[in-house]
């Protein structure tokens, strides 16, 4: 047992609806009003995270957890699921039919995996073809696509993507909020991820 460390923090909000819903629910559990509904991201599902909610004895929790209170409820968020959590709503789903939950989340996984273990060096035309091939391009592999350096201009990097990537209606996506993202953490100096890919060529094009 630890003792409870709370925050003026809403990283996770409750709307009404589902404030409403969960309390009902812990209502009918032994000593509810000693529990916490513990939110935590547990890995990726598709595109989106993957999520467990529980209740749990606000007491129990670690001393790391982010702990607030959103009307009755107390919130319980582990620390390592803060920032992937931090902006999002639990919600009720949009179709009324649906039963259950639903977390309205701002936040996406990094399709491409964690790349802060790379170490890159040179110019900044040789950062970012060493980041291609050793993070981006062996991810991407596994969809049967890739990505190449078109050119460097200034601090502007031009990127085509082809293979499987080319006609993938997630391409748009993976160069947003995957690639993008890496350079723009890795190789700071760069600015502006540019997408010179022909969406319309191919198989199975983005956009037709």
């Amino acid at each position: 047992m630890t003792d409870v460390v709370s925050t003026d923090e809403i990283v996770l909000d409750v709307s009404e609806e589902a404030l409403f819903k969960v309390l009902d629910v812990r209502a009918a559990e032994e000593d509810g009003d000693s529990l916490g509904l513990r939110v935590e991201v547990t890995g990726v599902q598709g595109v989106d995270y993957a999520y467990d909610l529980a209740f749990e004895p606000v007491a129990d929790a670690d001393e790391t957890d982010i702990i607030y209170q959103v009307g009755e409820l107390t919130v319980v968020v582990p620390a390592n699921s803060v920032d992937k959590l931090r902006g999002a709503t639990l919600d009720l789903p949009s179709n009324p039919m649906q039963g259950g939950l639903v977390i309205r989340n701002p936040n996406r996984p990094n399709p491409l995996g964690d790349g802060d273990k790379i170490e890159l060096s040179g110019s900044v035309e040789e950062k970012v073809q060493q980041l291609l091939t050793q993070q981006i391009n062996p991810s991407l592999a596994a969809h049967g696509g890739w990505a190449e350096l078109v050119k460097v201009e200034e601090t502007n990097v031009y990127l085509t993507m082809g293979g499987g990537c080319q006609g993938c209606a997630m391409s748009a996506a993976t160069l947003r909020e995957g690639i993008t993202v890496m350079i723009s953490e890795l190789i700071p100096e760069v600015t502006e991820v540019i997408d010179t890919t022909d969406h319309n060529a191919g198989e199975t094009p983005y956009y037709q």
